[in-house]
């Protein structure tokens, strides 16, 4: 196993033989500077060009709390150190300053930093910097966007998880909940019990991510939450683990009586559905009875209101086992410990919740423990991360629990179980090259080498290329209330037609995506990762680098394919940042040594100054040209399809 990875890509010369290839773009607009010609036409959005003054108001990172999570900080890395010592391994040393600098902006931030912030870091001699900027950046705009992303992928959040369900306000309620800092046994407690309809109440957007799959969202809720895959006991007893089908069915009982629509007696509804009823009417009065799709997306959309009713569980028809018979009454029963005292009186889902997210339930802190891990060492206590079974290796098990201690002590604070593995020595090592594939345990002397996802390579991209990576942002619940929310009551025909005219210029998604073409590049939307609508179509740059389908929980891939290099050889998004108007290509403009340029070009892509063999090699190119400023272009282009750009070291 080796340490970092500089010795993989030092040789990039080959690749800059490959960037000769692409001189029109970058060679040209380096060069209009030399030959002050005409001002070249800027195709950038305007959008994109200037730095917003303020995105979002973040809760900051707690800096009265600092010292205990640095101690606690301390004891993790004892117990970690003590498990290598008993496994005869050397811990790695500390990373350098520039590599950190980049790991930890690309693990918190979701992207790499900029010149200017990686000049500041580098150049800094406060004995603190590092805890500084962890602190810094979880109180960041960045942090929201690049949380959002992990819990997208674990949650499979869409916009439209069925075609008539408006599930924005749900998406927005997620980035809130991460802005604010909610304590994440409140955020997984509101998600299970929420009713209502979903700009109302958002959280309700989690048992609409499942509608009408009332068992998979039992088995996806224990999976993301307590780290167990119980889905096969739905239709036998497990066949690895200890749940029988009796079990699934006992524990399914608890959401049983969770109904997703509005029924006979609510408001408006008296005989017949009032949406029914309304779409019925307008085909009479539209033209040849085609009812514009943004009129029957509101109506029904507001069919949907989560509630709860008493009902019973029954076992299906075809139930094998000789403890009960096909059909019969199945009581609810949680898979281990109790439900809360508090709570033994309250509905069944509150039960549920309160049993799932009770501090005594270890393996609901234990599960969001070991998803952080790896989130940020690359390979996390227990892998899967979802699929703990009692006979699950572990690794580091002690710092695991103390971990999840901590995170009770803390209230289930999730920023504050973020500094303490952040400011741990084990999280600041050098990296491992280090595969789960290989069989062998992991046992921490350092985080392990990563690809970044695929948010992380766009957003990074977006970061050389403009100055607002954010130029709009997801809407707001209340947005879209006032956009779709309707009495059918008092809804009469007229009032929907307008009302859904109105949804067809703003929210209708259709219509929505199209607005957004205005901050777009060849097609390309410039903005983050985060409030794109997800996910987005298959040949877009994101999902080409492995961005899920948001079908499946943590679907997200980071192996390698050929479209993947051919994006970076010739995508629009490698062209953007080579553009008049980019970030990088202003800031370099304004230096007038060739030095200083190709060590403004290398922090700006790698956050590190190039090394003498860096040096000669962009010197050579640079020759290679009849005009140098064609070879700046060359050298940027070329970083980007280095190793060395696209891994977290």
């Amino acid at each position: 196993m080796g340490h970092g990875f500089r010795p993989w890509v030092q040789c990039i010369g080959a690749a800059w033989l490959i960037g000769t290839f692409i001189v029109a773009t970058g060679g040209q607009v380096f060069a209009q500077k030399k030959k002050k010609p005409a001002p070249p036409k800027i195709r950038l959005p305007e959008s994109v060009r200037s730095a917003p003054s303020h995105l979002m108001d973040v809760e900051p990172a707690d800096r009265s709390r600092r010292t205990d999570l640095e101690y606690a900080a301390s004891e993790l890395d004892h117990m970690v150190e003590k498990e290598l010592a008993d496994k005869g391994i050397d811990p790695n040393p500390i990373a350098s300053d520039e590599v950190f600098l980049r790991r930890v902006y690309l693990d918190v931030a979701g992207r790499i930093p900029t010149l200017k912030e990686t000049s500041a870091f580098l150049e800094s001699s406060d004995p603190d910097k590092r805890v500084e900027l962890i602190d810094e950046l979880l109180s960041s705009p960045d942090w929201v966007s690049h949380s959002y992303n992990f819990w997208a992928d674990t949650l499979r959040l869409v916009e439209r998880p069925q075609p008539n369900i408006i599930a924005e306000p749900y998406l927005a309620y997620i980035k809130d909940s991460i802005r604010t800092n909610k304590s994440y046994d409140k955020w997984v407690y509101e998600m299970l019990t929420a009713e209502g309809k979903v700009w109302e109440n958002p959280a309700v957007g989690y048992q609409l991510r499942d509608d009408g799959m009332p068992l998979p969202y039992v088995d996806n809720t224990v999976r993301v939450f307590l780290g167990t895959q119980i889905g096969c006991a739905q239709c036998h007893d497990h066949p690895f683990d200890n749940w029988t089908q009796y079990q699934f069915y006992e524990l399914a009982a608890f959401t049983t009586g969770t109904r997703t629509r509005i029924r006979k007696g609510d408001p408006g509804f008296e005989k017949t559905n009032p949406a029914n009823k309304l779409i019925s009417d307008a085909r009479q009065r539209y033209d040849k009875g085609r009812v514009p799709g943004a009129f029957q997306r509101l109506l029904r959309a507001n069919t949907y209101r989560v509630s709860e009713v008493n009902a019973e569980m029954r076992l299906p028809h075809d139930y094998a086992y000789d403890n009960a018979k096909p059909k019969s009454i199945v009581k609810p029963a949680v898979l281990w410990g109790e439900i809360p005292s508090k709570s033994k009186n309250a509905t069944r889902r509150h039960q549920f919740a309160a049993w799932l997210t009770s501090p005594d339930n270890e393996q609901f802190r234990h599960t969001v423990v070991n998803r952080f891990w790896k989130r940020f060492l690359g390979v996390g206590f227990v892998e899967p991360v979802d699929d703990f079974i009692e006979d699950s290796p572990r690794s580091c098990e002690d710092a695991m629990e103390f971990l999840g201690d901590q995170l009770v002590r803390s209230g289930f604070d999730l920023k504050d179980l973020t500094r303490i593995i952040l400011y741990s020595r084990t999280y600041q090592r050098e990296a491992t090259d280090y595969s789960l594939t290989s069989g062998e345990q992991y046992f921490f002397p350092g985080p392990v080498i990563r690809r970044m996802s695929a948010e992380q390579v766009w957003d990074s991209m977006l970061t050389l290329a403009v100055r607002n990576p954010m130029p709009f942002q997801r809407p707001t619940v209340g947005e879209i209330k006032n956009a779709v929310d309707v009495d059918f009551a008092s809804l009469t025909f007229e009032d929907a037609k307008s009302q859904s005219e109105a949804f067809q210029k703003s929210y209708f998604l259709p219509t929505y995506k199209r607005g957004l073409n205005k901050h777009s590049y060849q097609g390309n939307v410039l903005c983050r990762a985060s409030e794109l609508p997800s996910p987005q179509n298959a040949d877009h740059f994101l999902r080409q680098f492995g961005q899920g389908d948001r079908e499946t929980i943590d679907g997200s891939d980071v192996e390698a394919t050929v479209p993947q290099i051919l994006a970076m050889f010739n995508g629009p998004i490698t062209h953007v940042m080579l553009e008049p108007g980019s970030a990088i290509v202003d800031e370099v403009l304004t230096i007038e040594q060739a030095r200083d340029r190709v060590e403004a070009i290398f922090m700006s892509v790698l956050s590190r100054r190039p090394s003498p063999r860096d040096r000669i090699a962009a010197a050579r190119e640079l020759s290679k040209t009849a005009n140098d400023a064609v070879g700046y272009g060359n050298i940027v282009w070329a970083l980007l399809n280095t190793r060395e750009f696209l891994f977290i070291q």
